[in-house]
This record gives structure tokens, sequence and C-alpha cells, in this order.
């Protein structure tokens, strides 16, 4: 059968819509005999059944893997030192902190509630960066209070906003800046974050000033510098070129003193389709590396600690959505060359669970995940049950022709930015999150209820009115 006029350009026809992309799937995924999807050998239709869909399924040793890979793979290309952060704007919860802490890593928030999932989790605050464009006092203090590792400056008015709270508190306190370092990522614009007007850290033209005024203050300890160009990036000249921009200013920077780090960030990019085409961890910290040695000896300095803040390449392709499928429409769509018709498979989610198709316009794969179908492929798009028109869970793969309501349907790599993101748009409670390992299923995240979703409505409640 040919491929549907409609479909975009990147995707292939399937020879077969059963079949899981590898480089897509979280490792532990399979179909067992019977054609039904599994997980860590736990099959789909199982954990519907247990714990309803829509539903967040992590194959917890395909994550704890991605971590000692990314752990390892940057400890042997740099041998003077490297600190991975996982970070947690990725995904949090208690569980997944005391995963990435028992694989070594440490942890990078974003907020005061993300600390307070850390601090709860029992991560020590020394393996704590705490980041933000626009941390608040109460953030501030209680970063230093509890004695987190590293703050990062991401303004001029944060370097007395945290020298106060440490005076307070009689410490001193680790920081480092964050430099826009004005790299420009091959990636969506909302995802780029070293652009130069945008609204994240500090010029490169006013960074030795800054640092001046760091310098001057003695509750704070500077450790260096800080750059993230952006998320979902699959190329590593981006980052290279913003390593050799640091390390010139890194260098001039040490002729007022001590620079023991540099921090370059995170953002590698990983496979949501089989057309994304991912670079290797290995090969990006081995570029970095060649990059990061090459620069230091033509300025004559010592290659200094190396730190990273991977989340998405950590936690994202052990991730994946289970739905139920309610309604089917088959759309008749004019194409230049006649009609078309595009499959609408509309499932029990959508925008609320993962809204990064409606945001940043990113394409998702999908298969029936409680049975496998020999009919001939059919294009569908997947919508969700939320009241707009761009509630599109994935926009365009092929999915067996006899889908039908009821069936289960899987998309893969939403391990990162979905729970993370994640809404109660038209009041929908948010879904569980599980853990799958050794055939076995544990939820870590409980699904919300309604009674969740009226907890903090304040107004009287009224009882309800039987028709009879």
């Amino acid at each position: 059968m040919s491929a549907n006029p409609l479909a975009p350009g990147w995707l292939a026809h399937p020879d077969d819509a059963n079949a899981l992309d590898a480089r897509v799937w979280p490792r532990g995924a399979h179909r067992d005999d019977a054609g039904e999807l599994t997980v860590a050998g736990v099959t789909a239709g199982a954990l519907a059944a247990e714990f309803g869909t829509p539903l967040y399924v992590l194959d917890q040793d395909d994550a704890l893997a991605r971590a000692a890979e990314l752990r390892d793979a940057f400890g042997a290309a740099f041998p003077a030192g490297a600190t991975v952060y996982y970070a947690g704007k990725a995904f949090l919860s208690i569980e997944v902190a005391r995963w990435m802490t028992g694989a070594g890593l440490n942890i990078d928030v974003a907020s005061g509630g993300e600390l307070a999932v850390a601090l709860a989790a029992g991560v020590d605050p020394a393996r704590l960066g705490l980041h933000g464009n626009n941390k608040s006092l109460p953030e501030i203090d209680r970063a230093v209070e509890v004695g987190v590792g590293a703050i990062v400056l991401d303004s001029v008015v944060e370097v007395e906003r945290v020298a106060e709270a440490a005076r307070r508190h009689g410490v001193v306190q680790n920081v480092r800046l964050r430099i826009n370092s004005g790299v420009h990522a091959s990636t969506h614009e909302y995802l780029a974050t070293a652009r130069e007007d945008q609204k994240f850290g500090i010029p490169i033209a006013d960074a030795v000033e800054v640092v001046a005024g760091i310098r001057e203050r003695p509750e704070l300890r500077f450790l260096g510098l800080h750059s993230h160009i952006g998320s979902q990036i699959f190329e590593s000249a981006g980052f290279g070129e913003a390593a050799r921009r640091l390390l010139e200013l890194h260098a001039a920077l040490r002729a007022g003193g001590e620079v023991p780090e540099l921090n370059l960030g995170g953002g590698f990019g990983i496979a949501y389709t089989s057309a994304d085409d991912v670079v290797p961890i290995a090969t990006i910290a081995g570029e970095l590396a060649r990059v990061v040695t090459g620069e230091c000896e033509r300025l004559g300095i010592p290659v200094p600690r190396i730190a990273i803040e991977p989340g998405r390449a950590v936690i994202g392709p052990a991730g994946l959505t289970l739905y139920e499928v309610g309604t089917i429409k088959d759309v008749l769509v004019q194409t230049e060359s006649g009609s078309a018709v595009r499959r609408y498979v509309s499932v029990d989610g959508g925008m609320s669970d993962n809204v990064r198709p409606a945001l940043y316009a990113a394409d998702y794969t999908v298969r029936i995940a409680g049975r496998a179908s020999d009919a001939d492929p059919a294009l569908v798009r997947v919508a969700g049950k939320h009241c707009e028109s761009g509630d599109i869970v994935v926009r365009a793969d092929y999915l067996p022709g006899d889908v039908r309501p009821g069936d289960l349907l899987a998309v893969p790599a939403t391990g990162a930015y979905c729970w993370s993101l994640a809404s109660n748009y038209n009041y929908l409670g948010r879904p569980a999150v599980v853990a799958v390992k050794d055939g076995a299923a544990r939820a870590i995240v409980r699904r919300e209820t309604e009674d969740d979703l009226l907890s903090r409505d304040l107004a009287p409640r009224s009882e309800p009115r039987s028709r009879a």
C-alpha cells in the first residue's frame, strides 16, 4: 500500500505498523508472543487494568542505565573530573531523585518546589544545584539555609540577594554565574536559551565586572561559569562553540582568583521518532573533551572540572504513556492532487498530560499496545479529549487500519517534560506514574482524584441532586 499524501515527508510508510524502533522505545519494551507490548516484563494490559489510563510508565533499569552511561562517558572523557547533575525539571519525584543520586548523579533544581522534593528524598544538599532566572527571596534563603552545593546566579541583582542570605546564616555560599554565550542552538525557538534576546544569564561582555562584584563579597565563593544553550539538540557543534567562548572568559577570570570548574549545561537530544538522528552520549563527551582540552592548551591553562546537566537524555527515553482509544473519525482532506483520508484517533488524555506537541509542534510515535495486527497501516492523528483543536498527542504516524475503540495505545519517549508540564485543563486529574522493573510494577506518584481537584476550592460544596 502506498503512503498517504497527508503524511509528512519525514514519516516513512512502515512495513510493519507493530514494530518497535529500539532508538525510540524504552530498552525494556518488547512485544510478547501474543503481540502485546510489555515493559520490563509487565504487559500494557496489566498496567492499564491495575493503574488506569492515561498512565505514565517508567522503565527503571533503563533510566538508571542511561544515568550511568552519562556519568561514565563524561568521567572517562574528562580525567580532571566531571560532575553530572540530573536536571530535575525534566521529571522529578522522590523516587526518581533517589534513583539519580544512587547512580552517582547530583541533582539540579529550578524552584523551591523542586528543592523540596529533593530534600524529601534525603538528597545531601551539597549535591544540589539551584537554578532560576527569578528566584524568590524565600527560595534563596532556604537554599542557603539547608546548604545547597551551588546557586547559579542569573542576574546582577541575585549577587547581593544570595550574599545577604549567606550573611544572615553565617555561611559562605558557592555560586556559579550563568553566561549568555550568544550561541544559536539548532532547536525550537522556545528551547534555545543562549540567544541574545531572552531572559537567561549575563552577557559575556558584562561577566568580568559581575565576577569582580562576586569576589568582593566574603560570603560568596565563585566556582565558575555556567552555560546552557538550549534543549533537544542533536549536534555537538553548539556545545563546542559555547565551550570555546566560555573558556576565553574562564582564562581571563583566572587572573583575579580561582575558577575551579566550568558548567556546560545540558540539552542533549533524544529520539521521539525513527527520523530523529541522535548523537551518542559517548561521542558528545569525546567531542566536548577534544574542544575543551584543545582550548585549554591554546590558552595555557589547566582543564577545569567540568559539570553537565542532562535531564531529558536520562529520563525521556525510559518513559512511555498508555492511553485508551475512545472515538475514531475518518476526515476527508483536500490536497493538491485530490483528496485523502486522515484518521483521527481520540484518546482519554491529551495536552493535559503532554503539552509538547501544542507548545513546540513536537512529533511523537504511537503503537497499539494491547495487541498486534496484520491490518494494512493507516495514517492517523492521535488527538486528546480537550476543548482545543490543537490538542494533539501524535501529529502523524501509521497504525494498523483496524485500530478501534477500547484499544490501548502507547506513546514512547514521554519520560521528560510530560508529567512535569502536566495540567488540570478541563479539570482532568494528572495521571499516575508507575515504575516497572523485573516483571513488577508499582506506583511512584498516584493519580489525582476529583477530591484532589476540588480540595483547593474554598466555596461550600453542594450535594449532587438526583433526577428522581
